[in-house]
């Protein structure tokens, strides 16, 4: 298992970069969202990476962030007909986010309108992967369009925490706010969460 890559980048491509990593040339695949993340050639550089074996290739892919690469190996072990090249036009087409969010609201469409991604297999996206997502899907997609001042991102991770603890979201919304009300603005994720379990039951 080969975790991450790093080295100085030789040459980046939309598709893929080559990384010289101690004399070594590593070509490794990538989508556009870590194209677009990627520094000036000759720059030292890390990525994330899954490595996958066929019969006929030994594949590297890399990725700017976890979140990226969660979502790459989500696709292609949870629903079936996906294949890396299909989950790199996803990730290539929709940001993380918008992938979760589609998902949770059901939102063929949005998912077939990426090349490669016809209307059946975008049904199968949403099907098996519901579960998976769920409601803190639908939160954290929708909570990416807000405002991402330091406040506000502390207000969503906490009730990310919640939501994921089993509460719904109108309560883990509302139990936030009380809890912000009673330790001031100040107070860290931890703090609000524990207070927040507290006040609310799953």
């Amino acid at each position: 298992m080969i975790s991450f890559i790093r080295g100085i980048l030789v040459e980046s491509n939309p598709t893929y970069v080559t990384v010289d990593v101690q004399g070594v040339g590593y070509e490794v695949q990538i989508p556009l969202s870590t194209y677009s993340a990627l520094p000036a050639p000759g720059s030292e550089i890390k990525l994330l990476t899954q490595f996958i074996v066929r019969e006929d290739a030994h594949l590297l892919f890399g990725f700017a962030s976890r979140s990226e690469r969660d979502m790459f190996r989500l696709l292609i072990n949870s629903v079936s007909g996906i294949g890396p090249k299909i989950a790199l036009s996803l990730l290539s087409g929709m940001t993380v986010n918008g992938i979760r969010g589609a998902v949770a609201s059901k939102d063929v469409r949005a998912l077939s309108s990426v090349s490669g991604v016809g209307k059946k297999t975008a049904e199968r996206i949403v099907v098996e992967l519901a579960d998976k997502v769920g409601a803190s899907g639908a939160w954290e997609a929708s909570s990416a369009q807000r405002e991402s001042s330091p406040a506000s991102r502390k207000f969503n991770d906490a009730v990310l925490a919640l939501m994921a603890l089993g509460f719904k979201q109108p309560d883990a919304e509302q139990s936030v706010r009380s809890s912000e009300a009673v330790l001031g603005q100040e107070a860290s994720v931890e703090e609000l969460v524990r207070i927040s379990l507290k006040q609310v039951r799953p």
